[in-house]
């Protein structure tokens, strides 16, 4: 395993960096790196790598989603608030309602197995999205209207709003009937969430004020109160539904609030972090990838595919009406939440791996949306932000 880990990460970071430096975002060789070692191609990453990728793209996510909190002005959310609030589901809940009809009739899915399907694909991928947002703000991009804050908050919530609809409908697929209780529990999750993040950020920046510890040491805090948070999660599901992902994202908002500088501190450990994960998320993205699955259905799981995405765009446009967003802004903001990748990577083989009648072509699709979403909307991004968004001369405090 050592040796698939010090294989995939140079080899990842080599590709990457020639990658970048030809203007192709570095994170399609990381995933060609994935594609081509992992056990669909030349089967060298070690099975022992691949059976704890989940976790590794999981304490991925968790990086992700601590570094969006850290970046996150509660007082430039507040100028984008209802937009903001708008982009945190309606989109998905379009792209599902889309992709729910358009699967019922071309991929003769029953309407649970289409909903289900369009859970997995709805979800925007924070590790194309949120990197880049984060740059921009650091850059001074899209800083007269917040259009990087409005993405980055409505991005990483979307992922949380969406992973909770996801466990409701393989609830129902797995039973065929609907069940109130699990719809319900979505509020709860995202409230318990919020309020989670909330207390322990709180007691988090009061604990940090009060003493002088180095970076690194609030770094390895932070890191585990967010790990203690997602194990509170699994602890608690059977009884009640927390959304810890969401309360790992608000613990950094909080933190930017209380303690703005020591949070800029901790923001940048994190962006050092995240140079090494990034190359492990997208290459064990890479290697979960079996095209196998796209001779069969890969034309009609295209059009399906393409339908959602048209109604995802739809929602942004709906979120944004009203504000003085410029029409380059607007599609910018389209353009941003077009990538998809690290949530059809964790989720997309559930229903599979359950034997679910409608695993595979679950699989075949988000196989297909990690590879035409992910580049693609990543390479659109870095490509037009200097087009599409004014920018202004960061401010140094």
């Amino acid at each position: 395993m050592i040796y698939s880990l010090g294989l995939i990460l140079i080899l990842g970071f080599i590709l990457g960096w020639i990658l970048d430096k030809i203007h192709i975002p570095g994170l399609v060789g990381m995933i060609l790196i994935g594609l081509f070692f992992g056990p669909y191609f030349l089967n060298i990453i070690s099975p022992d790598l691949l059976n704890i990728s989940s976790e590794l793209r999981q304490i991925a996510l968790v990086i992700i989603l601590t570094r969006s909190g850290l970046n996150l002005n509660l007082d430039d959310l507040k100028k984008v608030g209802r937009s903001a609030i708008l982009m945190c589901f309606l989109p998905a809940c379009l792209e599902i309602a889309g992709i729910t009809l358009a699967a019922h009739f071309l991929l003769n899915l029953s309407i649970f197995e289409s909903m289900l399907l369009g859970s997995v694909l709805a979800a925007v991928s924070p590790a194309v999205v949120s990197p880049r947002m984060i740059k921009l703000i650091d850059n001074g991009y899209g800083k007269e209207h917040h259009v990087p804050e409005l993405i980055l908050a409505g991005a990483s919530v979307d992922d949380v709003f969406v992973i909770v609809l996801f466990y409701a409908f393989l609830g129902l697929v797995q039973t065929g009937e609907f069940n109130v209780l699990s719809v319900s529990l979505i509020p709860v999750s995202i409230i318990l969430g919020i309020a989670l993040g909330i207390g322990i950020g709180f007691a988090v920046s009061e604990v940090f004020k009060r003493t002088n510890l180095p970076v690194w040491a609030e770094i390895i805090i932070t890191l585990s109160l967010s790990f203690l948070m997602i194990g509170l999660e699994n602890w608690l599901k059977e009884w009640i539904s927390i959304s810890s992902l969401l309360g790992i994202m608000v613990m950094g908002m909080i933190l930017l609030f209380r303690i703005k500088e020591k949070a800029k501190q901790i923001s940048n450990g994190y962006n050092k972090l995240w140079k090494a994960f990034e190359i492990l998320l997208f290459v064990l993205v890479g290697a979960s990838v079996d095209l196998s699955y796209l001779r069969n259905d890969g034309w009609l799981a295209l059009v399906v595919l393409l339908i959602g995405l048209l109604c995802r765009s739809i929602g942004v446009i709906i979120c944004i009406i009203g504000t003085k967003l410029t029409w380059k802004e607007r599609l910018f903001a389209i353009i941003s939440y077009l990538p998809k990748a690290t949530v059809q990577a964790s989720i997309g083989g559930i229903a599979a791996s359950l034997m679910l009648p409608c695993g595979g072509i679950i699989l075949t699709v988000s196989v297909l949306a990690i590879m035409v979403t992910a580049p693609i909307g990543a390479l659109l991004i870095d490509t037009l932000h200097p087009v599409l968004l004014s920018k202004e001369c960061a401010i140094i405090e």
